[in-house]
Formats: C-alpha cells, sequence, structure tokens
C-alpha cells in the first residue's frame, strides 16, 4: 500500500511531503536540481486526542501552512542563486519570528477577504430571512475565492508556479497508480488530484454555509466573530470530506459531488513541462527514501492534502 504523500508548488520547484519527512527540489539558474530535506514532527503522533475526526484537519492544515512557508523560503533563495554560489548559503530558512509573522498576515488576509468581507456586504444588503442570508454570503463567498484564482491565473509570473502545481499532482498520481516515475510516464497522468488544497479551500466556502446556519444573523460584531471563530472548525469539516474522497475516487457519485473542486483547480494548474516533471519526481523520491527508512509498524498515518 502505497505512503500517504502530499505536496506544493515553490518557486521553480515542488515541495513533497509524506507523514514523517518532507523534501523540497528547486530548479537553479544553473539548470541544476538542488533538494532540502527535513523531518516533521506532528502532534498527531503524541497524542490520540489530535487524531480525533475534525481535530486532525484543524493540526493538519496548521502544518501543512508551516511546512509550505519554510519549503517557499527556501526555493526563493535557490532560485535567486547566482551561479557557481555555495549551496550551503541558501538552505537557510525563515527564522521562527518571520515565520510566524508571514503565516499571521496570510491567514489575516484570507480571512479578512473570504470570510469578513461576504458577511458585511451581505450585512448591507436588504435581506430579512436567515436562509437567504447564509445563502447569500455563501454564494458572494465562493464568487470572490472563484474571481481571485481567475484574476490571479491571468499573471505571467505565476505561469510556471502553476506548471509545478500540475507537476506535483501528476507525480503523484502516476506514484498511487504505481507507475514508474519517470517524467515521460509520469506526463500522462492527470493534473487533477482530488486531495488538492484548491478543493479543499472551495469545500470550507461551502460547508461555511450549513455551519453559520445555525447562527441566524447576528449584530454584526458577532456576525465578524462568528466567522473568524469557527473557520478551524469549517476547515476540520472540510479536511474530512477531502480525507474521505481522496480514499474513495472510484467513487462516481462522491466524484460527482466534488466535481466543483475538481474544475476549479484547472485555474490553478498548467501543463508542466519534463523538465519540471523531473524536479516534481525528484522531490517525491527523496521523500519516499525517507519514508521508507522511518517507517514503523505501529506508528499512526497522518493524512496529506496534494
Amino acid at each position: 500500500m502505497s505512503q500517504p504523500i502530499g505536496g506544493q508548488a515553490v518557486l521553480e520547484g515542488v515541495m513533497m511531503r509524506g507523514p514523517s519527512n518532507w523534501a523540497v527540489a528547486v530548479r537553479k539558474p544553473d539548470g541544476q536540481i538542488a533538494e532540502v530535506c527535513r523531518p516533521i514532527e506532528s502532534v498527531m503522533k503524541r497524542h490520540w486526542f489530535f487524531r480525533l475526526p475534525v481535530i486532525r484537519g484543524v493540526i493538519a492544515l496548521g502544518e501543512s501552512l508551516a511546512i509550505g512557508f519554510r519549503a517557499l523560503s527556501i526555493s526563493a533563495q535557490y532560485a535567486a542563486q547566482e551561479e557557481g554560489a555555495d549551496a550551503e548559503e541558501v538552505q537557510t530558512e525563515l527564522s521562527r519570528g518571520a515565520l510566524f509573522f508571514a503565516f499571521a498576515v496570510a491567514i489575516a488576509f484570507a480571512v479578512l477577504l473570504f470570510k469578513v468581507t461576504p458577511a458585511l456586504i451581505t450585512n448591507w444588503l436588504p435581506i430579512e430571512t436567515t436562509g437567504w442570508f447564509v445563502i447569500v454570503e455563501g454564494l458572494i463567498r465562493v464568487t470572490l475565492f472563484v474571481a481571485y484564482l481567475s484574476v490571479i491565473s491571468l499573471l505571467p509570473d505565476l505561469r510556471r508556479v502553476f506548471q509545478y502545481h500540475a507537476a506535483e499532482h501528476k507525480a503523484i498520481n502516476a506514484y498511487e497508480a504505481g507507475e514508474e516515475l519517470e517524467p515521460e510516464i509520469v506526463q500522462r497522468y492527470s493534473l487533477i488530484h482530488p486531495r488538492c488544497g484548491t478543493a479543499f479551500l472551495l469545500w470550507v466556502m461551502v460547508i461555511a454555509i450549513f455551519v453559520f446556519a445555525f447562527f441566524g444573523r447576528p449584530h454584526w460584531y458577532w456576525l465578524i466573530a462568528t466567522r473568524i471563530l469557527l473557520l478551524p472548525v469549517i476547515a476540520g469539516i472540510a479536511y474530512e470530506l477531502i480525507r474521505f474522497a481522496g480514499k474513495h475516487t472510484d467513487n462516481r457519485f462522491l466524484m460527482a459531488l466534488l466535481a466543483p473542486g475538481l474544475w476549479l483547480q484547472r485555474l490553478t494548474t498548467r501543463e508542466p513541462t519534463l523538465d519540471q516533471l523531473e524536479v516534481s519526481i525528484r522531490a517525491l523520491r527523496d521523500v519516499l527514501a525517507l519514508e521508507k527508512r522511518d517507517t514503523a509498524g505501529d506508528a499512526p498515518k497522518v493524512e496529506v492534502m496534494a
């Protein structure tokens, strides 16, 4: 049975992660591929409480964001490296304080744009019933999200990032199908994956409609508070849905239900080149080698998003 593997596109490269390790591979300006590997000390392995449904989703999301920021900092330094520079000089990661600041800014931006703004816009509309209020709010939230992805997908500078995003998906799809990890073979696989973070974010917004319905239409300050404080609960529920879908890709009804999230990945993926697939495969092989070394028969499994 294959190890649960997830990943993320970074600058000129791909980060792959398993339950116990992550690795980032980056194409340097001189054409060589740089690789950095790190262990994962997940709190989910330390206590059963953190592996409970919904709670594990919140933990997994936080850990994925932290690893993602670390991988981005490494890739950014490698991508900007001058030819002949010492490789050790570019492996320095963000300090804990800088990582926390970047994490806080990113989360604050997302919450403000996709949670608080839709709630306030809907609150200004002449809507009387609670049902219509949460439905309209949800539609505004999803519309903002799709519009945001549509706009950034047009930016030329992000095209290569989206190609690496597709390269990550293709490599994982090929690995999960038991194929040999060679660029020409991996290229044949889909650039869509059911555990993708893009699909996860869409379902966070859809599930929010049902969760917020229980709280009606409070005063504007409680309205903002509920949209922020309930985000971990909603994210945990969305994680369980994506996790379940990743294990039942042969279920046609489930795949039809998740189809909007799969279609949305078309905005954040582009067909990769063989060179980009080579980078993705290198990161995947590094993680698989480390996971094979560290595998323990009684170690709890940690699910990851692709």
